[in-house]
């Protein structure tokens, strides 16, 4: 959930900044201003902000300097400028420049005031995952929801576990195919052999076993988004198939005479290096410019710090109460721990992270040691690479063996299980609630325990 951002107003006359800044404030929005383009620009290296709402004519940086800045800096972020009649001609070139429009002076508050709802970034995300606070992630969901209201084929590409499907799911809620099918597929999961078929679908007596006809995922998201997940993990000769279809926009089943037209959106996501899959042949060159009409790095957990203890939060809430423990929080040294964590896992192992507080934090407040963030050894970051350790670093840096680390785990999990059943009486059924387990997996625990010797018979 992305909080309420303030719009930047900026003006060098003071009068008419006041008189800007009173009719945001008196619609509800909250706003920040800068006398000029020097305060505007230090004023966003800092914090985050939904819309830029700028004059043209200022010193010593004017509107159409500053508007250039932003999009260097800030490439998505919304700019609306304010000029004079006479300045129409410089309007055109803001324009140019990437401005998303201007206000002609004298303007009425209604007409701010529309500028403002209809340019500026959303406050919300229909995703609750859709965790967005760093100016990193405001920019990339401001540029998700831009080009969801095409139909351009966009092709997600970052580290594993960075969340490209929730970004892909991000962009299919706020398209026009909204109401149409999300449908997803791991190119890698599935067995060659199958992927053709499990694709573009088959005919009855297709091949033995084909024993009625079956519409594949191209189909079935018909009016509505596929996600091709992993997709540099198709076979070379399934992706020449699939280069046809995206550019036929056609479809024909196997064992099948006539094509299927189709009417999707294809978004596609890979965790490689693009340009390295082209030149190691895991990726077709033609079918590369194909799915990257519309590219969007998602940026690693560790460089958008400003996510990580909110999305922890969020996780902490999501399966704590699954587990019957709704009130748990992080203490502010357990926040600190997070965001000096390196995150090799990303997203992916935040979740990890927070399943594993709720089940070994004592009490309602998660603690650094519930975190057990020495299970997966922090790493140093290395930009936009995946990270990795470096050869030459001396034993006493390493973590300990990963037999000690799973033993220790083993303990503070057992303890806390046989703590819990203590705790509701013997109930193996609301033990089993309160730590988010089956009373399948408790039993199976139970039993290992008793054989152990750390329960009685």
């Amino acid at each position: 959930m992305v909080p309420r951002l303030p719009i930047l107003v900026v003006e060098d006359d003071a009068a008419l900044r006041e008189a800007v800044c009173d009719t945001l404030e008196l619609a509800g929005q909250a706003v920040v201003s800068a006398a000029g383009g020097d305060e505007a620009l230090t004023l966003l290296a800092g914090r985050s902000v939904s819309l830029v709402v700028s004059d043209v004519r200022m010193l010593p940086i004017d509107g159409i300097t500053l508007l250039r800045e932003i999009r260097s800096r800030h490439p998505y972020l919304p700019v609306v400028l304010m000029t004079a009649f006479a300045d129409v001609d410089r309007a055109v070139e803001a324009m140019r420049a990437g401005a998303c429009d201007f206000l002609l002076k004298p303007f009425e508050p209604k007409a701010l005031l529309d500028h403002v709802m209809r340019y500026r970034l959303p406050e919300t995300h229909d995703d609750e995952r859709a965790i967005a606070i760093d100016a990193v992630s405001v920019n990339l969901f401001a540029l998700a929801r831009r080009v969801a209201q095409s139909d351009s084929t966009v092709l997600l590409s970052g580290e594993s576990g960075v969340g490209k499907e929730v970004v892909a799911r991000f962009i299919h809620q706020h398209s026009a195919r909204r109401k149409g099918p999300f449908v997803a597929i791991n190119c890698a999961a599935i067995p060659d052999s199958l992927l053709e078929a499990t694709l573009f679908g088959y005919e009855k007596g297709a091949f033995s076993g084909a024993q009625h006809a079956q519409a594949g995922k191209f189909e079935q998201a018909q009016h509505g988004t596929l996600l091709l997940d992993e997709v540099t993990e198709m076979p070379l000769g399934l992706q020449a198939k699939l280069l046809r279809v995206l550019q036929e926009r056609e479809v024909e089943r196997v064992g099948g005479k006539q094509p299927v037209l189709l009417d999707i959106r294809v978004i596609a996501t890979s965790n490689r290096d693009m340009a390295d899959a082209v030149a190691t042949g895991h990726l077709r060159e033609d079918l590369f410019y194909r799915l990257n009409v519309f590219p969007l790095l998602i940026p690693a957990l560790r460089q958008r710090g400003e996510d990580i203890v909110p999305l922890a939060r969020h996780f902490l809430a999501e399966h704590g109460a699954r587990a019957g423990r709704p009130g748990l929080r992080l203490s502010v040294a357990a926040e600190e721990a997070l965001r000096r964590h390196a995150w090799p896992g990303n997203v992916r192992e935040m979740e990890n992270v927070m399943q594993r507080a709720v089940i070994l934090a004592a009490g309602d407040v998660v603690e650094p040691a519930a975190l057990h963030l020495a299970a997966a050894a922090p790493v140093a970051p290395t930009g936009g690479r995946q990270p990795e350790m470096a050869a030459s670093a001396p034993a006493a840096a390493q973590s300990p063996p990963p037999v000690r680390t799973t033993n220790k785990m083993r303990e503070v999990e057992r303890e806390h299980i046989l703590e819990t059943l203590a705790a509701v009486g013997g109930s193996r059924t609301l033990a089993g609630q309160r730590l988010g387990m089956s009373e399948r997996t408790l039993r199976h625990k139970l039993r290992q325990y008793r054989l152990e010797g750390f329960l009685k018979a």
